[in-house]
């Protein structure tokens, strides 16, 4: 909760004083381990009238009867009504009852019983202080509108509103089935350097650093793909990583610098071993998880439902841009993109306007899923060409609710042309070139099928979020001021 400073400091001061008189009767402020019988949620589970019981948890909510409160503790499962009564427990504890203010955590020990109204309760025998809150907590409607400030202060958040709190147990058994769904069908889990000598694997800025001991620089990596080829060399057929990428770019509702990435690669597999792979995965998710093929935000809803779409990249851009784009001159095609309401540079090639069509106007229609093939291989140069069409790439991109989800290759493995295509793109600069890379390629890699999957983006469609801030318990924000 937001208060005007002289009043934070008023309340902080009547909780240092009730700090100091519970000190004064016994009561230490910053207590140590409480041995519970089970978290709130358990003890509802197997409640029993008469049954003794020790709990713990945090006081957010308290109604004062003179000799008797009621209250309600909470913990990460969810809240427990407790009774506290003067003769249960005394004139000075009760009494010292009293400096207990709301967030304070507490240790009950007693026993269950039913109110009158049916509300499942333990009666307090004796209470321990074990951890004081001298901030006002957070109250659920009138705290933390700022929505800045819930992502700076996401404990307040959490505390604010269990829904949050929710997001993110979900999360948590989504990053946990996936990697059991992988487990199940094979494949081992492996961690690749997040440290590198080289930013490779993917087109994007890298953060960089300095490693003194070596004197050389390194790299946050951008991305492990090249690392878990060189497993497929070594004999690994079937090897997975889920874990963070990182990439010194921009901030939006769908990207945050450093972002949680699943790769999986399958020698002797191909696009149809990983469209089986990812179809399966998502609705495996959908059903364990959220147990609906109906997901998403409720103004955009995603139907799940088999079987998705397939559709070209080029046929794409046609229903986006017209039938006649690929006759259209290149100032005719930088009009039709203006007039599709795009922003285009004069020094853009065709490519790179077909593109922006792309990302701008056609993965942002496509809301139930949508297997993208064959698109443009000078887009994709870690991937094989289409065997009838060397233009474009055999890969697809799974979009789903306006996103790229998850894109997946044939993986190309023939050495000369991986090092043509790498030569190109550094631009005559060798240093740019992996060299151990291409040396590991010549000692032969299978034939495979790899992908990504933008974890975080799977989790907001899945827990029907609208910005990656809200899958992520502390995203990065620009410094204050």
């Amino acid at each position: 909760m937001s208060l005007p400073r002289h009043l934070d400091h008023e309340y902080r001061a009547v909780r240092l004083e009730h700090l100091r008189e519970l000190t004064a009767r016994g009561q230490a402020p910053f207590g140590r381990a409480f041995a519970r019988d089970g978290r709130l949620a358990e003890i509802r589970a197997t409640f029993a009238d008469g049954r003794a019981v020790r709990i713990a948890g945090r006081l957010v909510a308290r109604r004062d009867m003179g000799k008797t409160v009621f209250g309600h503790l909470h913990d990460a499962t969810g809240r427990l009504q407790i009774y506290l009564r003067r003769d249960d427990l005394g004139e000075a504890s009760f009494d010292a009852f009293s400096r207990v203010d709301l967030g304070d955590h507490l240790g009950i020990e007693g026993e269950c019983f039913t109110t009158r109204t049916g509300e499942p309760t333990v009666r307090a025998r004796s209470w321990t202080l074990l951890g004081k809150a001298l901030q006002v907590p957070p109250e659920k409607w009138h705290g933390l509108q700022d929505i800045e400030l819930r992502y700076r202060k996401r404990y307040l958040d959490l505390i604010a509103r269990p829904e949050v709190a929710q997001v993110f147990w979900r999360r948590s058994e989504i990053l946990r089935r996936t990697r059991q769904f992988l487990v199940d069908r094979g494949f081992i889990e492996v961690e690749t350097p997040m440290l590198q000598p080289m930013a490779g694997g993917a087109a994007a800025r890298p953060f960089e650093t300095f490693y003194h001991a070596l004197g050389a620089p390194m790299y946050l990596r951008i991305a492990p793909e090249l690392y878990l080829k060189r497993l497929l060399v070594g004999g690994f057929d079937k090897v997975f990583e889920l874990n963070r990428n990182f990439r010194n770019e921009g901030l939006d509702r769908s990207h945050n610098p450093e972002f949680t990435m699943l790769e999986v690669y399958e020698a002797y597999g191909d696009l149809r071993s990983m469209r089986t792979l990812i179809e399966d995965l998502i609705l495996t998710l959908a059903h364990e998880v959220v147990g609906s093929l109906r997901v998403g935000p409720a103004e955009q809803p995603v139907d799940l439902t088999p079987p998705w779409r397939e559709a070209t990249y080029a046929a794409l851009i046609r229903e986006a841009a017209g039938d006649d784009w690929d006759r259209l001159s290149l100032d005719e095609a930088r009009e039709r993109a203006r007039s599709l309401g795009l922003t285009v540079p004069p020094d853009w090639d065709r490519a790179a306007i077909t593109h922006e069509i792309y990302e701008k106007i056609v993965e942002r229609s496509l809301v139930n899923p949508t297997f993208v093939t064959r698109l443009p291989a000078a887009l994709i140069p870690l991937a094989r060409p289409c065997e009838d069409d060397p233009a474009c790439a055999d890969v697809f991109e799974l979009v789903i609710g306006g996103r790229e989800i998850a894109p997946a290759y044939n993986e190309l493995n023939d050495p000369l042309e991986q090092r043509r295509r790498f030569e190109e793109q550094a631009g005559g600069d060798p240093s740019h070139v992996d060299e151990d890379f291409l040396e590991a390629l010549e000692y032969g890699m299978p034939p495979a099928g790899g992908m990504g999957v933008g974890m975080d983006r799977l989790v907001m469609l899945l827990t029907g979020q609208d910005s990656i801030r809200d899958v992520l318990l502390f995203p990065h924000l620009k410094p204050h001021g």
